[in-house]
């Protein structure tokens, strides 16, 4: 069903709570059950509540079964957003992975961060290229990163991640190894770790369990502590190759037609759009260990916990985004700047202060992560950060929220792109390696989120005013592969 039929038929369930309402919804009160949460900001402020932010790899808007999705169910995802809120218009980082990791980490877009693309690139030692882990740390937090590694596109330096501020690492320091899900190896606090039974396409052990394990023994040990932390359980799935534990995969075979096409350099897979169904199964029972964990540790109440992914889903590997419609309503997928590309599914889930089942249509982005953490942490953010803390957002203070003028992306693929997200507006410009001027698509996004009448004839006004942000947003990148 679509998403608008979803909130008709669970009403009560979400309760929309600030900015334009998406695609008709209006605001429709909680039935729960759940008593009311009245949360003092100015004590949550600096309170050093333990956070972890769990990444999805190219999961698509439409891939929750709560937003619209009828070809699989994400249960423990849809609990999360009734029992949370549903950030309806937040943005990735980028349309590809490594920009877009580099922007929730650093707190910068990419016209002002160093890795504003995929290549072989990594942070810069500090002060450089300072993470929000290095900052958590000043504030007393542990912190950990497993999975696949944010601070590097693709590295060998197996010592990165904790360089940059992250106490605890394991997974994969590259992002190409980190497209196979039998390792043959992965890197622990600067050990390299070796999986004999793996051949990166098949094997023993795979990835997402290990993840899982690791962070489950993290959660164990850090949670009968007194010393908060900081997770970010950056998850494989769904990315391309097409790969997921038969358990997860057999329940889908045989329930979609099937087109299998092996494109973009990964595995072939005869069942591509039921492998997909079983990876974004396999996220939902990621996330669902996770927070039954916190649960058992009897922690839940002092941990926030956010979940999104780093773009929206791609057309690689045998799959397709269409296969499911995992970026509906919106236009375009993966390395595309229209909304299929990089508004995302985005939750945050924090019991007892958080109030249950809102739905929020602030306009946030990855790099707002960074400046809410630090200020839960008790720590100003820093000038060189682009972001605004959306902390009153989640408190369901809307009247306190500080709003953006615009966001910003710049993409180096495909010819280059630049886009502006401008209230209701949106603004797309292509080819710019081509012509570093040129012309400017424009959508109403609110009325329009598809993305499909160009309204830039009738509103010049506009136009040009989004290309001015264009140019004050870019400042030219230090890394020469990042350059129009």
């Amino acid at each position: 069903m679509q998403a608008n039929q979803f909130f008709k038929t669970h009403k009560g369930l979400i309760k929309v709570v600030t900015g334009i309402s998406l695609l008709g919804f209006t605001g429709i009160e909680s039935s729960t059950g759940a008593e009311s949460v009245t949360s003092d900001i100015d004590a949550i402020r600096g309170s050093k509540p333990n956070i972890i932010f769990i990444l999805a790899d190219d999961m698509g808007y439409n891939d929750l079964s709560i937003n619209g999705q009828s070809n699989f169910r994400t249960p423990a995802l849809d609990r999360m957003v009734t029992e949370g809120i549903f950030l309806a218009d937040h943005y990735a980082g980028s349309t590809v992975c490594a920009p877009s990791r580099a922007a929730l980490l650093t707190g910068q877009h990419t016209g002002h961060v160093y890795q504003r693309g995929n290549g072989m690139i990594e942070f810069r030692p500090d002060p450089l290229d300072i993470t929000i882990a290095t900052r958590l740390q000043n504030a007393g937090y542990h912190t950990a990163m497993i999975g696949k590694s944010g601070v590097g596109c693709n590295s060998d330096n197996a010592t990165l991640p904790n360089d940059k501020g992250f106490d605890h690492f394991f997974g994969f320091l590259a992002h190409r190894a980190a497209h196979r899900f039998y390792p043959e190896q992965l890197t622990r606090n600067g050990e390299t770790i070796s999986y004999p039974g793996n051949d990166g396409h098949t094997g023993e052990l795979y990835s997402g369990d290990l993840f899982l394990d690791d962070a489950l023994n993290y959660l164990d040990h850090q949670g009968s502590t007194d010393q908060p932390f900081f997770l970010h359980l950056a998850i494989q799935q769904p990315h391309a190759d097409l790969s997921v534990p038969e358990e997860f995969r057999q329940p889908f075979i045989g329930q979609f037609e099937e087109n299998p096409h092996s494109f973009g350099g990964y595995r072939h897979e005869d069942h591509p759009a039921a492998t997909y169904a079983a990876m974004i199964t396999y996220v939902d029972h990621t996330v669902r260990r996770v927070l039954q964990k916190l649960r058992e540790l009897g922690i839940e109440g002092n941990t926030l916990v956010i979940f999104s992914s780093d773009n929206g889903s791609y057309s690689e590997g045998g799959y397709h985004y269409s296969m499911h419609d995992s970026n509906a309503p919106f236009r375009g997928g993966k390395r595309d700047l229209y909304d299929g590309g990089i508004r995302v599914p985005t939750i945050a889930w924090w019991p007892g202060t958080i109030e249950p089942g809102l739905r929020s249509n602030h306009i946030s982005a990855f790099w707002d992560f960074a400046p809410t953490a630090l200020e839960l942490a008790g720590l100003p953010v820093p000038e060189e950060m682009d972001g605004i803390s959306y902390l009153p957002t989640l408190l369901n203070r809307s009247d306190q929220q500080p709003q953006h003028q615009y966001l910003y992306w710049e993409f180096y693929e495909r010819g280059g792109r630049q886009a502006i997200r401008y209230g209701e507006w949106k603004g797309i410009r292509l080819d710019i390696r081509q012509d570093r001027y040129g012309p400017i698509e424009l959508y109403n996004i609110v009325d329009d989120p598809g993305e499909t009448n160009n309204l830039a004839e009738q509103h010049p006004d506009i136009v040009a005013r989004i290309a001015a942000f264009m140019e004050e947003a870019h400042e030219p990148a230090e890394f020469e592969g990042f350059r129009f």
